[in-house]
């Protein structure tokens, strides 16, 4: 089970999130069976849309993040409801692209480095809050940052890391988001920015034994920070039949009609959690007729 940890600085200017999510992208790598770069790709994005959706106030809000690069990954979405529980999908799950000039997967390469990130936030207003901006990496926490500071002017620091074994399954993974609220002083700032250049990765942190909990207390360190709360959070695919049911209502009549004249059967995939849904003749001219 992976857990998000919330700590706050004494003064309560800053308040960072942190999660060991190796759990949570180990079982993308199960459904979506894709390469080690999409993997790293995927879970980076997804880890990122955990933490951002547990940042939301509403029962009933949800988070969409979208990544649509020029890169061979193409689509990349991460969807969170306020628990901080994801789901994800990827359009082109293998991608085989040689090592970066580090040695390490080539995230940027799969993801693109042209493209947009796209925030989509349903928090029960008329019409869900949707924020874009240009990728200014592809490496993905860069990205969230610089939405953050670009559509919502929240100064942002993400650190987002995937760490896939030879045998492609997943040794660690997580992250962490730190949010500074408008009062917070210069002093906090730099030690901040202290903290932030003498990090090791998120990898590194998380194989060297350290917590989602030891990593929110370590990015606040010198700010006599406190641990607020902690939530456990999962991969977590909402899809039900009646979810499919209106989706197929929504393709239209005739399309319906048409779709049963074709088939005895029709087989639908959830692309989040890959769960097959099927539905007879009978069922497709039933919902045919509900449009």
């Amino acid at each position: 089970m992976s857990i998000i940890y919330r700590s706050i600085s004494k003064d309560a200017s800053v308040v960072a999130s942190a999660i060991d999510a190796t759990d949570i992208v180990a079982e993308i790598e199960r459904i979506h069976k894709p390469s080690a770069v999409v993997t790293a790709a995927l879970g980076r994005l997804s880890v990122a849309a955990s933490l951002i959706g547990n940042g939301l106030k509403g029962e009933e809000d949800s988070v969409t993040l979208r990544i649509k690069g020029d890169g061979p990954a193409g689509t990349l979405i991460a969807v969170a409801d306020s628990r901080g529980n994801v789901k994800s999908y990827v359009s082109n799950p293998i991608v085989e692209i040689p090592l970066n000039q580090y040695g390490k997967l080539d995230v940027a390469g799969a993801v693109g480095r042209e493209g947009t990130l796209s925030v989509i936030k349903d928090i029960g207003m008329k019409e869900p809050y949707s924020g874009q901006v240009p990728l200014v990496s592809g490496e993905i926490a860069e990205d969230i940052a610089s939405y953050f500071a670009v559509s919502e002017q929240i100064p942002t620091v993400c650190g987002l890391g995937v760490l896939v074994n030879p045998d492609l399954t997943v040794k660690a993974a997580g992250g962490y988001l730190i949010q500074l609220l408008p009062f917070a002083d210069e002093a906090c700032i730099d030690v901040l920015e202290k903290n932030i250049n003498s990090l090791p990765s998120v990898t590194n942190m998380l194989t060297s034994g350290m917590t989602g909990s030891d990593i929110a207390m370590k990015v606040l360190e010198g700010l006599e920070p406190n641990i607020l709360d902690s939530i456990n959070v999962s991969y977590k695919c909402d899809c039900s039949r009646e979810r499919v049911s209106k989706a197929l209502i929504g393709m239209g009549r005739d399309e319906l009609i048409s779709l049963a004249e074709e088939q005895e059967t029709a087989e639908v995939c959830c692309h989040f959690c890959d769960k097959k849904y099927y539905f007879t003749r009978e069922e497709l001219l039933q919902l045919a007729e509900q449009k």
